[in-house]
């Protein structure tokens, strides 16, 4: 069972983006909470506390306003572009026993076997889980796993109290052969022919109707000439 995260947060009152930019010149971050039919809340959180606390994936979180606790999820975290903090928070409201469904990261471990490449094709998975005990992520071994071996999202264990929402048949890693250097600059030697050929082509076609410009304009002017002489 997962501690609740508690973070004290203000109700806020001026909003547009003045207010934003003093709120986050405070330390602080704006923030909406909603969720279980009640009215949206408009809050400010602390900065660092809620930096920190969004740290964990799908964070559980006890939000006081005015002396009184609500459980929430971060729903969507806006972050600054080139500066290290958060610029928005929404948040949705939970209760203890309920179930959510989140995306939870895929963390792969091992060492496939040798002249192998492990390529992990869906970084998240789609779980539903009790919102007291979301799993952090989802583990996935590739110890000695030859070339060839798929891992679709139902091969991936789930903890206990957890269920697999994505599809099935998801493609989560797959194991291939490493591809020695004497047959990938092979591919690339023929990759290369293959783009002179096609430029080779191009080339001609273009020289071919080049000419046939050339002649169809000698041909108006002969037109042209023996008319004039006509007249």
């Amino acid at each position: 069972m997962a501690d609740a995260i508690r973070i004290e947060a203000e109700r806020r009152t001026e909003f547009g983006k003045g207010a934003a930019r003093r709120i986050r010149r405070a330390d602080k971050i704006p923030a909406v909470m909603y969720g279980h039919g009640g009215d949206p809340q408009h809050i400010t959180l602390p900065g660092h506390d809620t930096m920190m606390a969004l740290k964990h994936v799908n964070a559980f979180l006890a939000i006081v306003i005015d002396g009184k606790e609500e459980f929430a999820l971060a729903k969507d975290v806006q972050r600054a572009i080139l500066k290290p903090w958060i610029e928005h928070v929404d948040l949705v409201v939970v209760k203890k026993g309920e179930k959510v469904t989140v995306d939870v990261p895929v963390h792969v471990e091992g060492e496939a076997g040798p002249e192998t490449i492990v390529t992990v094709d869906n970084q998240t998975l789609e779980v539903e889980a009790d919102v007291i005990n979301i799993p952090e992520s989802l583990v996935v071994s590739v110890e000695g796993m030859e070339a060839g071996t798929q891992i679709h999202a139902s091969d991936v264990e789930m903890p206990e109290g957890s269920s697999l929402v994505s599809d099935p048949e998801l493609l989560v890693v797959n194991i291939t052969e490493q591809i020695s250097e004497e047959a990938l600059e092979a591919e690339l030697a023929e990759a290369e022919a293959e783009v002179g050929i096609e430029q080779d082509e191009s080339e001609d076609a273009e020289s071919g109707e080049a000419e046939g410009d050339a002649e169809s304009g000698e041909a108006a002017e002969g037109d042209s000439e023996e008319k004039s002489e006509d007249v």
